[in-house]
């Protein structure tokens, strides 16, 4: 089974990145992972079920030390042109 995440941290701060939001990026960037994409407002990653659930929680854990007092997170399994589970 193939997933997909979508998150953001808080609380935002629009003139430097705080440190739970650099934290999301480092566990994001070194999960073993097909796709991702980081950007200011959210961030999204696809890969297979266990990598992604396993990323899902170090990022929850590793951003809530850091100091994010939110963590807005969606999990979609992602489907083939098809419409089909990709396995």
């Amino acid at each position: 089974m193939r997933l997909k995440v979508e998150f953001t941290t808080e609380p935002f701060d629009l003139d430097e990145a705080p440190a739970h939001a650099v934290v999301a990026r480092e566990v994001i960037e070194a999960a073993d992972l097909d796709a991702i994409d980081v950007g200011p407002f959210g961030n999204t990653a696809v890969g297979g079920a266990e990598g992604v659930l396993n990323t899902v929680d170090a990022l929850l854990r590793r951003t809530l030390e850091a100091g994010a007092t939110r963590i807005s997170l969606q999990v979609n399994v992602v489907q083939d042109p098809a419409g089909e589970r990709r396995g």
